[in-house]
């Protein structure tokens, strides 16, 4: 069978499989990311773009790579832009960290919840590697139940 050019709409299986995601994935990820439009033919079946795929790709690596939550994905998405995230699913550049917040005094006791990337202290290196692999796992599981529930 032929390659398809880089410039050719993909089908949902075809989509799935570049980006390395099951196809249902897909289809509840447009549920959840109005950023992701791919256009649906008579019948209902759907044809990616490149910059569709692309998106997937960086969706992916958000959720699966970066540790994301779906809400965090739909505010990085909002915050920065479909391209970037695109460029993320390119293998370009890295993610960009959130905006610091002003300074909120802690009260007595309370525990400060490390931020992002500051990681938890005393994790090692491949501990952490560990628990973000887990996350991953996690976050797909999740992913799958709310499109089973919504199916």
């Amino acid at each position: 069978m032929a390659e398809k050019s880089p410039d050719a709409y993909r089908t949902i299986s075809e989509a799935a499989e570049e980006a390395d995601l099951p196809a249902h994935v897909l289809r509840f990820w447009e549920s959840k990311f109005s950023q992701l439009k791919p256009i649906k033919r008579n019948g209902g079946r759907r044809l990616y773009r490149p910059q569709d795929v692309q998106l997937l790709k960086g969706l992916r690596r958000l959720l699966y790579e970066e540790g994301f939550t779906i809400k965090g994905a739909q505010k990085y998405l909002r915050d920065h832009g479909v391209a970037s995230v695109a460029e993320l699913g390119a293998g370009e550049g890295g993610v960009q960290p959130e905006a610091p917040r002003p300074a909120e005094p802690e009260s007595e006791g309370e525990e400060r919840t490390p931020s992002r990337g500051e990681g938890a202290p005393g994790l090692s290196a491949k501990e952490r590697k560990s628990l973000e692999a887990v996350l991953g796992r996690l976050e797909r599981a999740r992913a799958r139940l709310e499109d089973a529930l919504n199916s």
